[in-house]
């Protein structure tokens, strides 16, 4: 792994939160991710499946953590199993875990070869009474491919029929949507290598520039930082191309007078960063451009004051929108005509401004997250309010990455990275 060694104690402190919801004499089941196939010999790189690294910090294919407090066998109350290394595997795949490796990663000291694994987790079922297995439950889930995790929650269901089943999904999302000190850390290192990536494009990009040279340009910034690269498929949008929410292909060129909206984020050790920010090619925003640009950071900073406990999220969203309309009001993009006529499921400040505020960040981009509870201290948000103006080439979106805190405001992950127009444009033209 290109991060530095994360200590042990915050996965050990993970399975402690994760044990103490369990029911009695149960046990749970978590797989690594598959390497999925291209064609040919060729494979996707290994990304590992975030809720065993959550509980384990094993960032390697094959492995398989069982938790089973009420074990008899205390020896079984944590069980790693791990693809057994050799001479073979080190000279074609490079070193896997060793057993004591895998202890000073993860905290736990049971740790057998995956070749045991029928015959143990046998015994351990013999025990249980019913067992957590792990869907994917995310709401924007897409799940077209059969996972590891769905081949052994199949398999499960055929050996041991007498079991009740229940879902580990729930009890990850309450868990991993607040954050460890620890993990605070490491997204804190991911939005400072997201930083530099922005601040290296400031002096960089000019007119006839290309928005892939761009993209280049960061993941230059982000490797050479221990990030694998980008935490999601980047978006380098000039002109126009910002008025497509997902555009990712990164292949025009941008013109003198446009604006680029950037949304990319680095990875650090698995953890997500998230950020928006719009610069002007040449250098210069025009009166226009300023204007639709400080309407949207004055939407921005209102929103964040919400992001404080207590609060429901949609309740949170509908107060945005809120604060939207009446910028768009003054922008003379909407009228109270407009208004008047909207749509309740639609209304009137959506035609600029169509995505949601918010969402939870964290081993994910979309982290997981319990949306109808009330907001926590330790849960991280983005907050990304945005203006689309496809008649005028124009869009606008801008978003930092938030910690919810006990009192007050939220504090700002990405609080250094610049934000205010005029800073962007002193910073490209000097």
């Amino acid at each position: 792994m290109k991060y530095t060694h994360i200590k042990s104690d915050l996965f050990s402190h993970n399975r402690k939160q994760f044990s103490d919801l369990l029911a009695p004499k149960a046990l749970a089941v978590f797989n690594s991710n598959d390497i999925y196939p291209i064609s040919a010999d060729g494979t996707m790189p290994f990304q590992q499946h975030r809720d065993i690294f959550y509980l384990s910090g094993v960032d390697q294919e094959e492995s398989i953590l069982v938790i089973f407090p009420d074990s008899v066998n205390s020896a079984h109350r944590e069980v790693l199993f791990l693809k057994e290394t050799s001479d073979l595997i080190a000279v074609w795949e490079g070193e896997k875990l060793s057993k004591n490796q895998a202890f000073e990663v993860s905290g736990i000291k049971t740790v057998y070869w995956l070749q045991q694994f029928p015959t143990i987790f046998k015994q351990m079922m013999a025990e249980a009474e019913s067992i957590y297995l792990n869907t994917n439950e995310h709401l924007r889930a897409s799940t077209e491919v059969e996972t590891r995790e769905d081949r052994f929650i199949k398999q499960v269901k055929q050996d041991y029929p007498a079991h009740q089943v229940r879902k580990s999904a729930p009890l990850m999302h309450k868990l991993r949507s607040v954050k460890h000190s620890i993990e605070l850390e490491l997204m804190q290192q991911a939005c400072n290598i997201t930083e530099k990536g922005f601040r290296r494009l400031l002096s960089f990009v000019r007119p006839s520039v290309w928005e892939y040279e761009i993209e280049a340009e960061l993941a230059h910034e982000f490797l050479r930082n221990r990030s694998k690269g980008f935490a999601y498929t980047p978006i380098i949008a000039s002109g126009k191309n910002a008025c497509v929410l997902h555009y990712i292909e990164n292949n025009k060129q941008c013109l003198d007078g446009d604006v680029i909206l950037l949304d990319v984020g680095a990875e650090y050790a698995n953890y997500s960063s998230d950020l928006t920010r719009c610069i002007p090619v040449n250098g210069r925003f025009t009166a226009r451009q300023k204007q639709v640009y400080n309407a949207v950071l004055h939407v921005k900073r209102e929103a964040e004051k919400l992001l404080v406990p207590g609060t429901i999220l949609a309740d949170y969203h509908k107060e945005v929108g809120r604060l939207m309309e009446g910028q768009l009001l003054q922008l003379g993009l909407i009228d109270q005509t407009d208004i008047k006529n909207q749509a309740a499921d639609w209304p009137a400040y959506k035609k600029y401004f169509m995505h949601g505020t918010s969402h939870f960040l964290g081993l994910d981009t979309h982290d997981v997250g319990l949306w109808h509870e009330p907001i926590k201290s330790g849960m991280v948000f983005t907050c990304e309010p945005g203006i689309y103006i496809p008649e005028e080439g124009l869009g606008i979106r801008i978003e930092d990455d938030l910690v919810v805190q006990d009192v007050g405001a939220p504090f700002n992950l990405m609080g250094n990275i610049p934000i205010e127009a005029e800073e962007i444009e002193e910073l490209m033209n000097a």
